[in-house]
């Protein structure tokens, strides 16, 4: 056990860096803080220290360890809990989307139990699981999610297993993505997107408005007057007297209509390449036309590209020549088609020109886009409007813990990412969002949805997030919300290639895709004066988090402070029998199966099985007091701390999957070990 904050000197101060006129002026101001606090309550201390920004980004990150730990030296997990770092204001969390809806609606739902947004919050989350149908009747008015034809209601419980979301409705989502919407005060010259290439670190950031991302997609200037404009007037020549110009070279050729000349309504088509502007275009004018979106990674090998086009039934793939990583090119087109034998259609990395030869069957970028100069729709666009159960989407389990399963994803799926966003990680319209990732995973997606369902501005580094151009990326685009995995984190902590960058700007952070270390959560934390970092956890299959962060109640590193909205669960012990609520334990979870936006169907496995078979029977806490539902299986090992923080233990399993070999995890913890040692 180290020093505690009380017994810290200059001496201590100088070790982790500070010269010494540094130290004796921190000492003055950290023996001024401790003076204002009590000995027996180190949150107080961390408090005081984070109100008065006494640790700065500038600072020796030795400094801001030194701090956290001698503030928690003589803290007891086992009786307190995880120690926390971050706590909300009042005011602060009446300011977030959360904290707004229950100053407006907790009175009128909660009653007199109502008292702000920190003291209620647990209560208002017990409630939106209760009552799901009044949650999401007030969350859906804060996305933009217009319908084509309105639900007959929220929820209609008497559709078994576990009723029906929205349902009768009509719409498309990615339509929604695109559309202007005083509500969220996002009009067309809101930013839709910003980015900048690898290596143009010291250019310009790129901007794209929503109505130039919108005439990328379909070139109409407005959705409300397609048919109008359709048989009155040449859109080339309504643009010329509105003074509307293209914003690149796209020709006047639509994406969704080429997508219409190339392929057939329903098709699945592939998209295996980095997270760009051009892939999220792609990908909504996919979804616009009425087409289905596989994601793939552009990491995976030939085999793992044709096993996913295989399973998916792919009619084509959108893909590019090279990736470009650290001024190096990287075959993508190669390994494509060596996983499959459907159309591809292939972007040049640099350029208009592409560095390798096609075979027949494929397409250029601009042979693609020229289809649709002889189709009859070329001058305007209709969305192809579904019902709110159509397939969108088919993406991936990582394979962590086995053979990948095939998750078609409905339009549910994206309302459900962006609304979880909209309330956990706080993501209101102005806000900058960025999570690098990619779109064979369900970040990407989610990432695209989060953004643009909510009126925020989706940032894209075109290059590799894990030296400082991406760092100065973050900076200069100004993001608010910067998402992370923990390798990523440890990456930028250990190579110090962040520092000099000014990140404050960023409002909250968030963490999911492995376990995070404490250390590491610190030091990012710190680079914006000890902002949140919401740690999430979930499944591709549930299209969201079941546990995660909250901008409303205290945050400790590596620790989940609470089930997402609407989202109740669990914890097993050995037996399959629940722990009681809010008991400090360990166990397996258990989803409660009313849960809006997760699967119902798997393209290559039995999602009964996969999902329920053998799962309990619960109606706790008087919840389901009219049917008993089969819990739902995530397979994710539980702990519940003293304070009801949870953490994650592994898999319930007990495997996982490294490099193509599933093993016990108690085999490759022992292996590392041994070859550690070695």
């Amino acid at each position: 056990m180290g020093k505690s904050i009380w017994e810290l000197g200059i001496e201590d101060l100088v070790r982790t860096g500070l010269n010494l006129h540094e130290a004796v002026e921190f000492n003055r101001i950290l023996k001024n803080v401790l003076s204002t606090t009590q000995r027996s309550k180190p949150t107080e201390v961390w408090r005081e220290l984070m109100a008065r920004r006494a640790l700065k980004p500038t600072h020796p990150f030795e400094l801001h360890r030194l701090l956290y730990y001698s503030v928690y030296a003589n803290w007891n997990i086992s009786t307190s809990g995880p120690p926390p770092y971050w706590f909300p204001s009042l005011d602060q969390s009446k300011l977030t989307n959360l904290g707004k809806i229950m100053e407006l609606q907790g009175p009128k739902l909660l009653g007199a139990s109502y008292k702000d947004p920190i003291s209620s919050f647990s209560l208002f989350q017990k409630f939106s699981i209760q009552n799901p149908e009044i949650y999401w009747s007030i969350v859906l008015q804060e996305l933009s999610v217009t319908f084509q034809k309105a639900p007959r209601c929220i929820l209609d419980r008497t559709e078994k297993p576990n009723g029906r979301w929205l349902p009768d409705s009509m719409l498309n989502i990615a339509e929604c993505c695109l559309r202007s919407s005083s509500r969220l005060l996002r009009d067309d010259n809101s930013l839709a997107i910003v980015w900048r290439d690898e290596g143009c670190d010291n250019s310009n950031v790129n901007h794209m408005t929503l109505k130039q991302l919108r005439e990328k997609v379909t070139y109409a200037p407005l959705f409300e007057y397609r048919r109008f404009i359709k048989y009155i007037i040449n859109i080339a020549d309504y643009n010329q007297r509105r003074g509307l110009v293209l914003s690149d070279s796209l020709d006047k050729r639509l994406v969704a209509n080429a997508l219409d000349a190339t392929f057939s309504k329903g098709d699945a088509v592939a998209i295996d390449m980095p997270l760009t502007v051009d892939a999220v275009v792609i990908y909504l004018a996919i979804v616009l036309a009425g087409l289905v979106v596989v994601s793939i990674a552009d990491s995976f090998a030939a085999n793992e590209v044709a096993v996913r086009l295989l399973i998916s039934k792919a009619k084509g793939i959108f893909t590019q020549d090279f990736i470009l990583r650290g001024g190096k090119k990287y075959p993508l087109y190669s390994r494509v088609i060596e996983g499959g034998s459907c159309k591809a259609i292939v972007i040049p990395v640099t350029g208009n020109r592409l560095e390798v030869d096609l075979r027949e069957q494929d397409l250029s970028w601009e042979e693609f886009l020229s289809t649709a100069k002889e189709f009859p729709r070329s001058n305007c666009y209709s969305p192809m409007y579904h019902s709110i159960d159509a397939v969108t989407n088919i993406l991936f389990s990582s394979g962590t813990t086995g053979k990948p399963k095939a998750i078609p994803w409905t339009q549910l799926s994206p309302i459900r990412c962006a609304a979880d966003s909209w309330a956990h990680m706080d993501v209101q319209a102005g806000d900058v969002f960025c999570w690098p990732t990619n779109l064979g995973w369900a970040m990407g997606p989610v990432s695209v949805y989060s953004s643009l369902l909510v009126g925020a501005t989706l940032a894209l580094y075109h290059g590799s997030p894990l030296g400082h151009g991406f760092g100065k990326f973050v900076q200069d685009a100004g993001v608010t919300i910067l998402g992370t995995i923990p390798s990523l984190v440890k990456t930028w902590k250990d190579t110090r290639c962040m520092e000099g960058l000014n990140w404050t700007k960023i409002r909250y952070f968030a963490s999911t895709g492995e376990t995070s270390n404490v250390d590491d959560d610190l030091w990012l934390s710190s680079r914006s004066y000890y902002k949140p970092l919401f740690e999430c956890c979930g499944g591709t299959e549930l299209g969201s988090s079941f546990i995660v962060g909250s901008p409303v109640q205290p945050q400790a590193f590596g620790a989940f402070s609470t089930a997402s909205m609407t989202t109740g669960f669990v914890i097993l012990d050995e037996h399959g029998i629940p722990f009681p609520e809010d008991q400090p334990c360990i166990g397996e979870i258990g989803l409660f199966p009313i849960y809006l936006g997760a699967s119902n169907e798997l393209l290559n496995a039995d999602h009964d099985e996969v999902y329920f078979k053998g799962m309990p029977i619960y109606n706790g806490m008087g919840l389901l007091v009219q049917n008993l539902l089969q819990l739902r299986r995530h397979g994710d090992i539980i702990r519940r701390t003293v304070g009801g923080y949870l953490i994650v233990q592994g898999r319930a399993d007990d495997t996982m999957n490294l490099g193509g070999i599933k093993v016990r995890i108690k085999q490759a913890i022992d292996h590392k070990i041994v070859n550690n040692k070695a």
